[in-house]
């Protein structure tokens, strides 16, 4: 957030008044109100020019802190949830995907789904949009203030794998079960070893009926035996997501595919009419 730095101060106008205003702004420093200090000349400027109430003043001056504050602890959320992508939910292109209704969407963009820990399941070929969904999700659930973070489910495993080789296994499955919103990414894409199969359902467990997780597949529910190498395991992990979810199945071109037709379509018809 760009903010436009205040007017330098007019000069108090009596000695008790200059004492005062230092003191005013020794008490902001102290309660690390640094904005609100970097503000108080011009809203006491304002105060005078307005004609504002003792209450008017100390709102707008406080109200600078708080949006400051705030967007502080936004940029911290953001940066924690280690967004892949800039994807937002405004810009998903709904008629080239089939399967997705706007309003589920717009539903789930209340965050409810998080206050109730449901768990919401992206199934899809490549490149229709799972991941942009998520990631807007993601990011929107971070901007409702609630503590998100993204992974893939390689990345996942792999710092499972080495969590547990280094002693820091406990550690670990507690950053995972942390935050109200994890986003697993990409399930299916890669063959899991044993040991990631096992580090998924511990953190799937952990989170079960606490908070919530997404998950996008390219894989069919019914081959999740396969994706873990354990059918076992796989139902038991479906059996805790799928118990509170939602699940979407996408359908469509990918978004690659259909970039693709419309270079062609573009050249061929540049080509015809030359």
């Amino acid at each position: 957030m760009t903010r436009t730095r205040p007017a330098p101060p007019q000069a108090p106008s009596t000695g008790a008044q200059a004492t005062l205003y230092q003191q005013l702004r020794a008490h902001l420093a102290v309660l690390k109100l640094a904005d609100a200090a970097e503000h108080l000349p011009a809203v006491l400027d304002a105060a005078a020019a307005e004609d504002l109430s003792v209450t008017a003043a100390l709102e707008r001056l406080l109200s600078i802190e708080v949006d400051a504050t705030q967007a502080r602890r936004l940029a911290g959320r953001l940066r924690f949830a280690c967004l892949p992508t800039p994807a937002t939910l405004d810009d998903f292109d709904y008629d080239a995907a089939t399967g997705i209704d706007p309003h589920l969407i717009a539903d789930l963009a209340t965050g409810r789904y998080l206050e109730s820990a449901t768990n919401v399941l992206l199934i899809g070929p490549p490149g229709v949009g799972k991941t942009h969904l998520a990631v807007g999700l993601a990011r929107k659930a971070a901007e409702d203030g609630y503590r998100t973070y993204v992974t893939t489910a390689a990345d996942l495993a792999a710092r499972c794998h080495r969590a547990a080789i280094e002693g820091r296994w406990a550690t670990t499955m507690r950053f995972f079960a942390g935050p109200t919103l994890l986003v697993i990414d990409e399930l299916g894409y890669l063959p899991l070893p044993a040991e990631g199969a096992s580090a998924l359902f511990q953190v799937i467990a952990q989170r079960y009926t606490k908070t919530s997780t997404i998950v996008t597949t390219n894989r069919p529910i019914t081959s999740w035996g396969q994706i873990l190498g354990d059918t076992t395991v796989a139902a038991a992990l479906l059996d805790r997501l799928l118990h509170r979810s939602v699940v979407l199945d996408i359908g469509g071109d990918s978004y690659r595919l259909r970039d693709h037709h419309a270079r062609t379509h573009t050249l061929r018809a540049a080509a015809h009419h030359g």
